[in-house]
């Protein structure tokens, strides 16, 4: 008995065939559950006024269950920016604006210009609001951080 290469060769403890990997396992300590909103479906009648009348939550992980690090990671992607609304605003500061994207429901902070906005509130995962801050009169660039990151939307607020 024996392990051997496809070869045939003998293989000792010391010359087994692997090499360390950068991409550890993890074990769940409890359980996770994802949640979606309900689909809003085709006909007009599935819903009042054309949004999600709420969300599904199903067990995602078990408690003791393993991971790699790169599976926990795919599940927080990266936010995305796509418009701001409105886009420009007095250098006094204190315009609501609206943020529309992909995955900003982690998002916890919003800065203009390296300044930080105020009173950030996540609508959804597609939409969230900010109060901008003072700022000196100019385009400036539009930051959103989140557990993946830091999404930049360049030259996307102007003070006037």
């Amino acid at each position: 008995m024996g392990l051997y290469t496809a070869a045939g060769d003998r293989i000792t403890k010391a010359a087994f065939p692997a090499a360390a990997i950068s991409d550890p396992e993890k074990k769940i300590t409890a359980d996770v559950y994802a949640t979606r909103t309900f689909d809003t479906g085709t006909r007009p009648s599935d819903t009042r006024d054309g949004t999600p009348e709420g969300s599904i939550r199903t067990l995602l992980f078990k408690a003791g269950a393993v991971l790699r690090q790169s599976q926990i990671d795919a599940l927080f992607p990266e936010a995305t920016v796509t418009e701001i609304s409105p886009a420009t605003g007095p250098a006094a500061g204190g315009t609501v604006v609206t943020i529309t994207g992909t995955n900003l429901d982690g998002v916890s902070d919003v800065k203009f210009g390296g300044t930080a906005g105020t009173n950030v509130m996540v609508l959804s995962a597609g939409r969230l609001q900010a109060t901008t801050p003072a700022g000196a009169a100019g385009t400036v660039d539009v930051v959103v951080g989140d557990e993946a990151g830091a999404v930049t939307k360049s030259g996307a607020f102007t003070y006037a």
